[in-house]
């Protein structure tokens, strides 16, 4: 096999590999003969089958395997040779393939790009600050205030009083399309609070200031991306009969509100919500801590980048970011979606900096263990009730799917060493200025 090398540009690579013809027919040769003993054929006894007849009956087949396999050694030995890493998966063609014919070289070209040096960081260097923010009294009192309106009741307001926006009515209803009922319009008894916003857009609010026993017409246009069609953007008149008004009642802040949310009494409840206070804190803290962290090895490192990553990772931010301007479509039956300079400039720092903590990762052998795996599919399966079994065995049949999970779990083990190495000091703030720090990373 003769290796030529065609381009070597920066991170662009070519070569030409040539198997001469010779050796591959010799290849061919001897598997026909390595496989001759076992072939059995009508009119010869097992083993006796002539070359001549097998190169006939097998020739091609073989051929083309043999190709194959030489072609795959070649490149594996060149990358081993060479230390280079493609970025993807190299791009084989044969030269002359389709005049290609029997007893001609093989001539194949290989282009890829391989994956740039990553240069050393010293990790020292970095400086990093980890905001605490303790569980303050007015904070558990607010969550403890919340919990207790989730487990509001209503009592009846007196005769004759008007509801009122978060008040509960108690309702008959009949709906109409074209003076015609439809199906699913009606109901009995229905507990309606104003300003849920649980019924079709501007009910609600025509049901403020009526009394017990009012008769009311309630008139609305159902949305346009109503999921029922045949009732999408059509108007609809509601007849109600408001049965009760009743106020809402916050429940009392003693140990059975506690025991309705698992805790024994209220000091264990307030015990509990410090510590999911404190975990969501430290969830936003690592963020900031997360982001500081990139920002410095986005501004220390530099090196090239290879262009086929970073087009497809400014391809996918615009994709995505497209997809979330228009949540209502669904599907990727839309034009081509053209990545801006802001798009390629966040892909290069997304290239660049996971090139560089896959390899700080693999010098301090970072692992992601099977535990850690199938917590993270676990948490996914969460997505899909009903479906978990079905999604396991995508998962394990779905690399790709794999990786997904695998990725970040890699990147926080990569996050929690770099750390480890840096100069980390704690610096104890108020919930507002950790949500100010929060925000400002949104406006980066």
């Amino acid at each position: 096999m003769q290796v030529t090398e065609t381009q070597n540009e920066g991170l662009k690579r070519g070569y030409q590999f040539t198997l001469p013809a010779a050796d591959l027919a010799a290849t061919v040769d001897a598997k026909l003969k390595e496989a001759q003993p076992e072939v059995e054929m009508k009119g010869f006894r097992k083993g006796k089958v002539p070359m001549a007849m097998l190169k006939k009956q097998f020739g091609q087949r073989i051929l083309g395997d043999a190709m194959q396999e030489a072609i795959d050694g070649a490149l594996k030995n060149h990358l081993e040779t060479s230390g280079d890493r493609p970025a993807t998966q190299p791009k084989v063609e044969m030269q002359n393939g389709e005049t290609w014919k029997e007893g001609d070289d093989v001539v194949v070209n290989v282009s890829y790009e391989a994956l740039p040096a990553i240069p050393e960081v010293d990790l020292t260097s970095l400086t990093l600050e980890k905001l605490t923010v303790p569980a303050e009294e007015a904070a558990i009192n607010e969550a403890l205030e919340n919990l207790a309106k989730s487990a509001q009741s209503f009592e009846d307001r007196k005769k004759g009083s008007k509801a009122k926006d978060g008040d509960q009515v108690v309702i008959d209803f009949k709906g109409f399309v074209d003076g015609e009922a439809f199906e699913g319009g009606a109901g009995e008894d229905y507990p309606l609070v104003l300003g849920s916003n649980s019924f079709i857009p501007g009910f609600e609010d025509q049901l403020v200031g009526a009394k017990a026993d009012d008769d009311v017409t309630v008139t609305v246009t159902f949305p346009t991306e109503y999921g029922a069609p045949h009732l999408a953007g059509k108007e609809a008149t509601f007849e109600c009969k408001v049965k009760a008004v009743k106020a809402p009642k916050a429940a009392e802040l003693d140990d059975e509100l506690a025991k309705k949310f698992g805790a024994e009494d209220l000091e264990g409840l307030k015990k509990q919500i410090a510590g999911r206070l404190e975990q969501e804190y430290a969830g936003a803290a690592r963020a900031i801590l997360k982001r500081s962290l990139l920002d410095q090895l986005d501004e220390k490192v530099k090196f090239d980048l290879p262009e086929s990553l970073v087009e497809a990772e400014a391809h996918q931010i615009a994709h995505q970011l497209w997809h979330e301007e228009n949540p209502e479509v669904h599907d990727h039956n839309h034009g081509s979606i053209e990545p801006t300079d802001e798009h390629k400039k966040l892909a290069e720092r997304r290239v660049r900096l996971g090139l560089l903590l896959a390899e700080i990762g693999q010098k301090a052998e970072v692992t992601v263990t099977d535990q850690e795996m199938t917590q993270a599919v676990l948490r996914a399966a969460r997505q899909y009730p009903g479906q978990e079994r079905a999604f396991f065995e995508f998962v394990q049949q779905n690399q790709a799917v794999q990786q997904q999970l695998r990725a970040p779990i890699f990147e926080d083990k990569v996050v929690d060493h770099i750390a480890e190495q840096a100069q980390l000091s704690e610096k104890t703030v108020t919930k507002e200025e950790l949500e100010k720090a929060v925000e400002a990373l949104d406006e980066l």
